[in-house]
């Protein structure tokens, strides 16, 4: 049993008019009479909780896995075994990652009815999350006091990368409505030349694809048929130095970059090519083999949830012996990175440019929120001004670093962390319109 702030506020108030029997004498025989008479109303309010042993039921339904930085919804589910009307109030135990501490929720029951109550919780690191026990507390007829059931409803939740993009981008596939979620409709430049068969020529065909030797051998038109290119590699390389580190909303940039390797992953499958990963830091950690296998995802997953970083510099000599001896198809190298400085940039420079001689790289990094944001903002003080001229300077570097790696035929994408796996996706789409890859 619980005493409530409206029990308190009554008690004060009774003990007001004993404090007014200080100075007029009447009012002490009035307040013994309005405390009896509460002790009288509290009593019979105590015993609507208890009477009859009723009880309510809660229970929490969330899925076993919750998708890295998106809204998961976990459903509460209470029903009511007394006899009138009752107002509850929740609290759930939630994991201490999220630190939140004044989590409520309230409803009313009727008797046998079920209440579903829903919130939802966005998690910004990956690993094992324990949900601990429930609290129901219900309030008396009046609301003077409150008696709490309690569930042991111990859960574990597996935060793995975000695949809630993944099953939209399903649904949107299966509409033909993919334009809705960013994703851009390119049109294709030309035809590839990948051939796929010859047949007889129809009116409407282009004449530029007769085949005249087997017009010659079969004594009637025949042309070629071409296909778009499929089983081209695509991996998605993942800097995980101590760049990578950097926050944005709550998550890192290795967070952002895993989210978006795993959409990758399934965009290229969706188009007939090979999905592949590596990621490194000192030294190559993970290479899973591009393949188009149905298990494929499913490897991802595995091996991107378990991904962190040790907060040392990245050595991209180390990537290109590793590229160099293992990658001998012509591939899309897609290398989540983060260049702060155009010196920083500079350093890596001869090992891109060495990968982009055999692979098509394309170089993603990021920009800086803080430094966008200051460009932004109108400057009113001398020191508000040397803060803009600076961050001024980092964004030029930006793009200076953009039009470096493309002069040296190294494509690079710098876009903002929340945008990233639609603007990497629309990239890889049209590199693949325009026979990139």
């Amino acid at each position: 049993m619980f005493l409530s702030h409206r029990f308190v506020i009554c008690f004060c108030i009774i003990f007001s008019i004993f404090g007014l029997g200080y100075f007029w004498s009447t009012f002490i025989f009035t307040g013994a009479c309005v405390l009896a008479a509460f002790l009288v109303v509290f009593l019979a309010d105590l015993l609507s909780l208890y009477w009859g042993s009723p009880y309510v039921d809660c229970r929490r339904q969330c899925a076993s896995q919750f998708s890295n930085g998106d809204d998961n919804e976990v459903e509460l589910v209470l029903r009511s075994a007394y006899r009138r009307k009752v107002r509850v109030s929740v609290i759930d135990e939630l994991p201490s990652f999220f630190q939140i501490r004044n989590f409520r929720l309230s409803a009313s029951l009727l008797p046998d009815e079920p209440v579903t109550l829903t919130y939802r919780l966005r998690p910004t690191h990956r690993g094992l999350f324990v949900f601990h026990n429930l609290h129901v507390y219900v309030n008396s007829r009046l609301g003077l006091t409150e008696r709490r059931f309690s569930f042991d409803a111990e859960f574990q939740v597996k935060v793995l990368p975000s695949f809630s993009i993944i099953r939209n981008m399903q649904f949107l596939s299966v509409e033909n409505r993919e334009h809705t979620f960013g994703i851009k409709q390119v049109r294709r430049i030309g035809q590839s030349r990948e051939f796929e068969e010859i047949k007889e020529y129809v009116r409407g065909d282009d004449y530029r694809t007769i085949n005249w030797t087997a017009t010659a051998r079969r004594h009637q038109i025949m042309c070629n048929v071409y296909c778009e290119e499929q089983s081209q590699q695509i991996y998605s390389v993942i800097d995980k130095g101590r760049g990578m580190q950097h926050a944005f909303k709550g998550m890192t940039l290795l967070d952002y970059s895993i989210n978006s390797a795993l959409a990758m992953a399934y965009i290229s499958i969706h188009h007939s090519d090979n999905a592949g990963l590596i990621t490194f830091e000192k030294n190559i950690d993970v290479h899973v083999q591009a393949e188009r296998s149905p298990l494929q995802m499913l490897r991802f997953m595995n091996v991107l949830c378990q991904e962190s970083s040790s907060f040392i510099q990245s050595d991209y000599s180390c990537l290109y012996s590793y590229c160099k001896l293992h990658l001998h198809k012509r591939s899309l190298l897609i290398i989540y990175t983060t260049f702060d400085s155009k010196v920083s940039m500079e350093r890596q420079l001869p090992y891109l440019r060495k990968l982009s001689l055999t692979h098509v790289v394309l170089v993603v990094f990021f920009k800086d929120w803080e430094i966008e944001s200051m460009v932004h903002t109108k400057p009113y003080s001398d020191h508000e001004y040397f803060e803009h001229v600076i961050a001024e300077k980092f964004q030029f570097e930006k793009k200076m670093i953009v039009r470096q790696l493309n002069a040296y035929g190294i494509y690079a994408l710098l876009t903002p962390p929340e945008k990233l796996t639609i603007n990497v996706i629309n990239k890889y789409l049209e590199m693949k319109a325009r026979h990139i890859v």
